[in-house]
């Protein structure tokens, strides 16, 4: 569903668009990220911006931070918690860059965010969107 807005999407609307999305992921998927914590924030913090050696905080639409499943075992002790951070700023820029429709855009980045959560690399993502 297009959704047309007077102003750009705060935070919390933000979020729950993200939330939103998360439902339209089928089931035997969507179960492995009920403990996935979501958030949204304006810009990546000052520690993330020098982990990847952005040139400009628009340059990350989305992070994953946790152990991806793929990764996880039951004997491991109780880690962090799985999240992933959406942009929000990056995301409304690559929105009016683009004028692809903001939920897809926010789909998008949470759908690739999860496959991270997976174990899928940028470039898997990449493959599967090919053949999509």
């Amino acid at each position: 569903m297009t959704r047309t807005f007077k102003a750009p999407p705060d935070l919390i609307e933000m979020e729950e668009m993200a939330r939103a999305s998360l439902t339209t992921i089928p089931e035997p998927l969507r179960r492995f990220t009920e403990n996935v914590v979501i958030r949204v924030e304006d810009f990546p913090d000052a520690d993330v911006a020098r982990e990847f050696d952005l040139e400009s905080p628009f340059d990350l639409l989305g992070l994953y931070r946790g152990v991806s499943l793929d990764q996880k075992s039951v004997s491991d002790p109780f880690g962090d918690v799985d999240m992933i951070w959406l942009y929000r700023r990056p995301i409304l820029d690559f929105w009016c860059e683009t004028g692809d429709d903001l939920s897809h855009i926010v789909r998008h980045v949470l759908i690739h965010e999860i496959g991270h959560h997976f174990g899928f690399s940028d470039e898997d993502m990449d493959r599967i969107e090919e053949q999509a």
